[in-house]
């Protein structure tokens, strides 16, 4: 799960990356007030990324801290 959960962090940096660089090429050649709003599915996908990090680190702590209270429960 810890690979899957890795490679979907990164599909998402790499998704907010090639979605800027498509828009920005095609504000350049069709003009700006055209393309302006798709910039948005960049922010969106980068948040996502963020927020992937984000959650990923939290479940560690999570797990961590359940490990941690299970052997002081086995010690007992």
């Amino acid at each position: 799960m810890k690979t899957y959960n890795t490679i979907m962090t990164y599909f998402w940096l790499v998704a907010s990356v090639v979605s800027f660089v498509i828009v920005t090429y095609n504000s350049i050649d069709q003009g700006f007030e055209k393309w302006a709003p798709y910039y948005v599915f960049s922010l969106v996908a980068l948040v996502m990324f963020f927020m992937k990090k984000w959650m990923m680190h939290r479940m560690e702590k999570h797990l961590a801290y359940l490990k941690e209270q299970q052997e002081k429960q086995d010690s007992l």
